[in-house]
């Protein structure tokens, strides 16, 4: 199938590794140039030089950005230039109930997923409204949608990004641009291992390898998500392919968020 994404130009953000590294991946097999954004330069150089050798008919720009900051989230948006799809990614919530948590947790948290991708989708659909056409993918997660008390600031992040997806995406039509979301369960990627990691070690009298915390988990087909099945949906909802989808967040989890 043709997603028609060949000469399209993507912004992705948090995308030198897993997920945000999925979709480029994906989006740079379709012809579509790539702009990558994340903190770790050497990892986005890592990341271009990967995408140059595996696609070498495809424009790969990165830019080093912390979008904690405002600033800098503004400045990305300029230097990005003029591009036809936005993949809000970046962001990650630390664990923990309320009574584990810091105001400054949650300040932090937000400033860079909360606020990081209202930001950038409000420059972005200045400028797509311009053109009378684009499309905002949001990454947002599953805990928004199974609401967990020991993920508190990620299921209160996330649940309020749904909203604001479905909100902004109901709307943003009326000027050809399409708004959409998608929200993986837990995903096979280093932050994924870590949090398996920590979740195992959290009763230091009886430690959990991962197989066991997972079992515990009771996940769909026995496993996580991959950072591939997760990319692949983003890929399909930025492309003509989904033409008249907007103001929707599809759960890439194997039905997890409503799992009994």
């Amino acid at each position: 199938m043709d997603l028609e994404l060949k000469g399209k130009h993507a912004l992705i953000t948090g995308a030198s590794k897993g997920i945000g590294f999925a979709c480029a991946q994906v989006f740079a097999a379709e012809g579509c140039n790539v702009t990558l954004a994340s903190r770790d330069l050497q990892s986005l150089k890592d990341a271009q030089q990967k995408l140059q050798k595996a696609y070498p008919g495809v424009k790969v720009d990165i830019h080093s950005v912390d979008l904690s900051s405002s600033e800098e989230q503004s400045r990305l948006a300029k230097l990005a230039g003029d591009y036809d799809i936005l993949v809000n990614n970046a962001g990650s919530n630390p664990s923990g109930k309320l009574t584990d948590t810091t105001e400054e947790g949650w300040r932090q948290s937000f400033d860079l997923k909360m606020f990081g991708y209202v930001n950038l989708t409000r420059a972005a659909c200045e400028a797509m409204q311009q053109k009378g056409r684009g499309v905002i993918v949001n990454v947002i997660g599953f805990a928004g949608e199974r609401l967990m008390s020991q993920y508190i600031i990620g299921t209160t992040a996330n649940a309020g990004l749904i909203a604001f997806t479905r909100s902004v995406g109901s709307q943003s039509t009326d000027f050809g641009v399409r708004v959409v979301g998608v929200n993986p369960s837990l995903t096979k990627t280093d932050r994924g291992e870590k949090l398996l990691k920590l979740w195992g070690e959290k009763d230091p009298n009886n430690k959990l390898t991962e197989e066991q915390v997972l079992s515990s988990m009771n996940l769909p087909f026995g496993r996580m998500a991959t950072s591939e099945e997760v990319a692949d949906a983003v890929a399909f909802l930025a492309s003509a392919r989904a033409s008249y989808i907007s103001g929707v967040v599809l759960n890439v989890d194997g039905g997890a968020a409503f799992r009994q």
